[in-house]
């Protein structure tokens, strides 16, 4: 390769190097290495699983075969596909059902036609193309490239003309393996998965800030049954900070409770199904994370008219107590069945009265946020098993362990979660442990976990009556002092509770992974751990606190002797202009 190798940085993650030119002008950040080492698990857990379920296409297929072995007939011609294809095969959920079954989540669809040999079918399935759509350095499509078995093509975009030269220049100092692999083009995200519609078996969004503007045209370009990774770092936006702003990206209002960030997890799920149901298809998330300063969500994408009809039931409103943080969901449909049909129906409301039953006060309402699971628990071990069994392989293996280790023993059928110590605050009261309070709510005949979003966030289907009965029976042993009779904690208090908690030590009050003392919740491992500066932004003295005074001081030099250089060159010219 021409070109000076003095002038650049090798900075290497995984299997994969990169050069990293001393100017900002193509963004990298290190923290992201979480973020690349979960795509990577799930996406080598979704080939695995894409190849079983091709296999049980093809086995379910044989038995058919099997039993009209006269008719030779080639399964291409039985599913109207026409031959000799290059493009991958999708088969909507409709077309594989059984007459009177319902719409299964498990894609039936190939990426090959399966070949007809003496009344059986056989084929393979082809290796999953990839497109990473806002590629940058194209780190993360070299990692995919060199470090998942069994991955086709990645095709790696950006807008940005120095991002692209970056990129093909990083693909040629990663070798053979990445040159045959690995492609990168000049062109808008947006326009190119519009014309490259059902293309690709993985998107891969990742943009600086927000995806909203991507998600119409990434929904498309999934082929059925394929992966939409989608990363959306505006946490600001979601979380609360600007909610006019938020409900114009995303279609939906968060609210500012403890469980904000679980929120904008289940804000961006509710927003890639809406772009999903305007072509007749849904999702199924398979992972959602919230790591560092973004959220991550991993979905299957299939088509279905008539699953789609379920998107209402996996959709509420939120309506939050201003006073004592009690919150209750409003779903927006409901189904209604009579012998073999089903109706539906908008849901019932109001699921709440006007004043909180608790403090009396107001409540502020959201959503609409996806109140379905959030994971899907099988993926979750499937992905865990495969990290701990190839941890080398994983730079940041410590991190993407513990989180998912905490997913894995979360409840999935409960959204949004509670803070002991908020329940304790709006009391003023002491806060009991979280081991006794998990005891009384196991005791009263409900299920408690946590949450990978927060170490003090408690999830539990328990109703809001249940969990400030038991407060209520916690501060009747630990009294507080008499505050004003408006406060809420005073209104909630000179209530008597109806269940009389019991806080003796519950078996299951702690979890496996507590038992074992397994690390689920990390420090970062070094200082400036988070966001960095958009791509070609001047670095100046005012980003200390984003990159660290060593790095600012270093690129400040850098940019000084650049700057000396170019006025000495200046000057020499003014000089040989003048003597001429």
């Amino acid at each position: 390769m021409s070109m000076d190798l003095n002038d650049y940085t090798v900075i290497k993650e995984g299997e994969a190097e990169i050069l990293m030119h001393a100017k900002n002008e193509v963004f990298y950040n290190k923290t992201q290495v979480n973020n690349r080492d979960m795509s990577i698990a799930v996406l080598r857990a979704f080939i695995s699983r894409r190849r079983q379920e091709h296999e049980a296409l093809l086995s379910k297929r044989n038995k058919s075969a099997a039993k009209v072995p006269e008719k030779n007939v080639w399964i291409s011609d039985i599913d109207n596909k026409p031959n000799g294809s290059d493009m991958n095969t999708e088969k909507s959920n409709e077309e594989c059902e059984e007459p009177g079954e319902k719409p299964q989540e498990e894609p039936c669809t190939t990426s090959e036609e399966p070949v007809k040999t003496e009344g059986k079918v056989q084929g393979e399935v082809k290796p999953p193309r990839v497109l990473e759509a806002l590629s940058a350095s194209g780190l993360r499509a070299l990692r995919y490239a060199r470090e998942v078995e069994g991955i086709g093509q990645v095709v790696a975009l950006d807008n940005d003309k120095e991002a692209v030269e970056a990129c093909q220049r990083n693909i040629k100092f990663n070798g053979s393996v990445a040159c045959s692999k690995v492609e990168s083009h000049l062109a808008d995200a947006r326009v190119y998965m519009l014309t490259n519609q059902k293309e690709f078996d993985v998107v891969d969004l990742d943009p600086y800030g927000s995806p909203s503007v991507f998600l119409d045209s990434a929904v498309q370009s999934v082929v059925d049954g394929g992966m939409l990774m989608c990363t959306a770092t505006d946490m600001a936006v979601l979380c609360g900070a600007n909610g006019e702003v938020c409900y114009s990206k995303y279609g939906s209002y968060p609210l500012r409770g403890k469980y904000c960030h679980e929120m904008a997890l289940r804000i961006l799920l509710a927003c890639i199904e809406s772009h999903a149901n305007r072509y007749k298809r849904y999702i199924v998330p398979v992972l959602s994370v919230q790591m560092d300063f973004y959220v991550r969500v991993f979905v299957r994408i299939y088509t279905s008219a008539s699953a789609m009809k379920n998107t209402p039931l996996k959709l509420s409103y939120v309506y939050q107590c201003i006073g004592c943080d009690s919150f209750h969901l409003q779903p927006i449909g409901r189904t209604v069945s009579k012998n073999t049909s089903v109706r539906y129906l908008p849901g019932f409301a109001p699921v709440v009265p006007r004043e909180c039953s608790h403090c009396e006060k107001k409540f502020n309402m959201g959503g609409p946020i996806w109140s379905a699971p959030i994971h899907d628990q099988e993926w979750v071990a499937n992905i865990l098993a495969d990290v701990n069994s190839m941890k080398d392989r994983y730079p940041a293996y410590d991190r993407i362990s513990a989180v998912l280790t905490t997913i894995s023993e979360e409840l999935p059928d409960v959204p949004l979660f509670l803070s002991l110590h908020n329940l304790c605050a709006t009391l003023k009261c002491t806060s009991p442990s979280a081991v006794i309070f998990r005891s009384a709510v196991i005791n009263a005949g409900y299920r408690i976990s946590g949450t990978h979003v927060n170490p003090l966030g408690l999830k539990s289907d328990a109703a809001m009556d249940v969990i400030w009965d038991i407060m209520r029976c916690w501060v009747k042993n630990h009294p507080v002092k008499v505050q004003p009779a408006d406060q809420s904690g005073s209104v909630i208090l000179a209530k008597e509770p109806v269940l009389q908690a019991n806080f003796a030590r519950a078996v299951a009050s702690l979890s496996k992974a507590q038992e074992k003392k397994v690390a689920r919740f990390l420090p970062n491992p070094e200082r400036y751990w988070g966001p960095k500066l958009r791509a070609g932004r001047q670095i100046t003295s005012k980003h200390i606190s984003l990159l660290g005074e060593e790095k600012v001081n270093g690129c400040l030099s850098h940019q000084d002797s650049e700057l000396n250089a170019k006025r000495q060159k200046a000057e020499k010219i003014e000089d040989a202009t003048t003597e001429s």
